[in-house]
């Protein structure tokens, strides 16, 4: 009988104790495949938001930071309606520096009778965007016509469907690919249908003017500083010229979100050496208590034949199959309980949160499985190697 069916036969025969190292092996798993998939999915967040937001400075209504955080801002899109006269437009296009000025408006949808969907609109100049054009052109080749709207990958509208904000019929044409940020669940249109449902909301009594008598408004404008300017004197020159006007570098709010993430993923990356130190522990008292319990039967084994590389083989392979058996067990219930949740994870910690794609994913498994197994084995490796130094006779004369 080779060490694989003996191996077999010996987990079946215990079910108890197969049971609670194979659980123990699928908590590590558990612990080391979700963690890492978090992490993943927090990296690969944040790489979207870099690379989707081109702009080196937003100028932002003074007022708008008492609305919501700038980093929230950045991080949601936007949560809300501020605004500001849009002679702050040119203002901006004034500063010596400034290579593009791209304005924005925000209009927050009502979930009522009025509109489908709870959702923030986002109204842009596609003559001079650079910030959600070039997303937009990954799924829709054409720009934007008269009441048509491309949704984020999380609104529950489809392409070809009609989606009623105000009740204004807005076009659905393009869905976005994911960002891991709120921008997912916001509608983006020209700026003819923002001033469109804008003149809609009104009549709902949203008013979105400054003063009774302002006519047109902007929420932000996102800036592209030249090549051979410095961006904080640019910024600098920006909040002294535009009056009623806070102008801030994104990069110092990405760098924010950078730091909010590094310390998620240290805290995360320590919680698994923990647990794989833990489980390292427990697994080499468990096999020591295995060992001390089956000293007579591999005293028999001995006996009968087998020899000490054998007997070391022996119970490697049991270690092996308990320690897959948990790894799948646990990457499953990672799974389960990971994939579900996402928008809830990313939504308590508060920062960009993308799953990977499938190759990724399959890395994260294999690499958790791959820890487990080398855990079980590092365990069982000792318990092995003291068995086998064992002398059988001595061993069966304690027990007689």
């Amino acid at each position: 009988m080779n060490a694989f069916s003996l191996a077999i036969k010996n987990l079946i025969r215990k079910p108890g104790r197969t049971a609670a190292l194979t659980l123990l092996t699928a908590f590590l798993a558990l612990s080391v495949f979700g963690g890492s998939l978090v992490v993943s999915s927090l990296q690969r967040g944040l790489h979207s938001l870099e690379s989707r937001l081109g702009a080196d400075i937003i100028v932002l209504p003074a007022s708008a930071q008492s609305k919501v955080s700038f980093e929230k801002l950045l991080l949601q899109g936007t949560t809300g309606a501020f605004y500001m006269d849009a002679s702050a437009l040119d203002a901006v296009r004034e500063v010596e520096g400034v290579e593009i000025a791209a304005p924005q408006t925000f209009l927050a949808s009502l979930k009522a009778d009025c509109c489908a969907v709870k959702v923030q609109v986002i109204g842009m100049d596609q003559e001079t965007d650079f910030v959600v054009q070039p997303w937009i052109a990954q799924s829709y080749s054409r720009s934007l016509g008269d009441m048509d709207v491309a949704v984020g990958c999380k609104v529950e509208a489809d392409v070809g469907e009609t989606l009623r904000i105000y009740d204004e019929n807005c076009h659905v044409v393009a869905r976005l690919a994911p960002t891991g940020t709120g921008l997912d669940t916001a509608v983006y249109c020209n700026m003819d249908t923002m001033n469109h449902l804008l003149a809609a909301a009104e009549q709902k009594g949203v008013s979105h003017k400054i003063t009774s008598d302002s006519e047109e408004t902007i929420s932000a404008v996102y800036v592209k500083v030249k090549d051979g300017y410095d961006i904080d004197q640019v910024n600098s020159k920006l909040n002294g010229h535009v009056r009623k006007a806070t102008a801030v570098r994104t990069r110092s709010m990405l760098t924010q979100v950078s730091d909010s993430l590094a310390g998620v993923s240290r805290t995360v990356s320590l919680l698994i050496a923990a647990v794989w130190v833990l489980a390292l522990i427990i697994l080499l008292i468990a096999f020591a208590m295995m060992a001390a319990e089956r000293r007579r039967e591999f005293a028999v084994l001995r006996l009968v034949g087998t020899s000490r590389r054998g007997l070391c083989r022996l119970v490697l392979t049991e270690s092996a199959l308990c320690s897959l058996a948990g790894g799948l067990i646990g990457i499953g219930a990672a799974a389960a309980v990971v994939f579900p949740f996402t928008t809830l994870i990313e939504t308590q910690l508060g920062l960009p949160y993308l799953t990977p794609d499938a190759r990724t994913m399959l890395l994260l498994g294999a690499l958790a499985l791959g820890v487990t197994v080398l855990v079980g084995a590092l365990a069982s490796a000792w318990a092995a190697l003291r068995l086998s130094r064992t002398d059988p006779g001595a061993t069966l004369r304690e027990g007689a």
